[in-house]
């Protein structure tokens, strides 16, 4: 497992988009998806709704590539490859989505649930991550 050093833990910790690719079913071309991010002893935690589209590739494919901008500096980046080792579910992802809603919203419950929606944490090992200060 490669480490997050400390600039790729701030840039993850702080309020900065993450670019997620995964690897589509039919042609395996990459598909990417703006999205919240999360970091947690050395992994990247990703949360998505069961059934979208990088949730369903990660499980299939589990290789995933992540880009992170800093929002005061577009020339200062991470970039991250890794494997979804584990999908998290339950009450666990359920909390995870609300503090990520306070993080990126400043709100305290996640305000775009949608009706019969399940959340999931995609759990990532970093395998090689590359920091442009």
């Amino acid at each position: 497992m490669a480490q997050l050093n400390d600039i790729a833990i701030r840039m993850l910790q702080e309020k900065n988009f993450v670019f997620i690719a995964t690897l589509g079913k039919t042609s395996g071309a990459p598909q990417v998806t703006p999205t919240w991010v999360d970091v947690d002893n050395g992994y990247v935690l990703v949360n998505t709704a069961i059934g979208r589209m990088k949730q369903e590739n990660s499980k299939r494919d589990p290789r995933v590539a992540l880009s992170a901008v800093d929002s005061t500096n577009p020339y200062s980046f991470t970039a991250i490859r890794g494997r979804v080792v584990e999908q998290i579910t339950g009450q666990a992802a359920e909390d995870h989505i609300d503090k990520m809603a306070k993080k990126y919203l400043g709100k305290d419950k996640y305000p775009f649930r949608q009706p019969g929606e399940k959340r999931v944490i995609l759990k990532i090992k970093p395998e090689r991550v590359v920091v442009q200060e």
